[in-house]
């Protein structure tokens, strides 16, 4: 679990990085109104779901798979959720938006399959 923290925390840090860059170098217009705001809720789903999945492992193999698959549906409608709301409540380019959602949307999907993948890894070896 230790490990999970570390790597959730380096995977933050890392996708933080280059908007945070974008921000500070003036390049603001790559940035949609809120961004933060975006990453935090990107952030704070994937590690729900992440911990969710690793206890739901930890508990039993075969629940760990049904609890990824419920988790990530619940991710994928509460993530479009998130955009119908947001596209209506700001306006913004709409090219930038999709760059920047699909940015954060994309890399923390990577690091939810890398946790799974690492945790079936661990469950193998035994």
């Amino acid at each position: 679990m230790k490990r999970f923290f570390i790597a959730f925390g380096i995977c933050t840090i890392a996708i933080a990085i280059l908007p945070a860059l974008a921000d500070n170098l003036g390049k603001s217009e790559w940035l949609v109104p809120g961004f933060w705001l975006l990453f935090q809720f990107f952030s704070s789903l994937t590690f729900l779901i992440s911990l969710a999945v690793i206890w739901a492992q930890q508990k039993n193999g075969t629940l760990g798979g049904q609890v990824f698959l419920g988790a990530t549906t619940l991710k994928l409608l509460l993530c479009m959720t998130i955009a119908l709301i947001y596209t209506h409540r700001y306006k913004v380019n709409d090219v930038v938006f999709v760059l920047d959602y699909f940015y954060l949307y994309f890399l923390y999907t990577v690091f939810e399959i890398y946790v799974l993948l690492t945790n079936l890894r661990v469950q193998n070896k035994k």
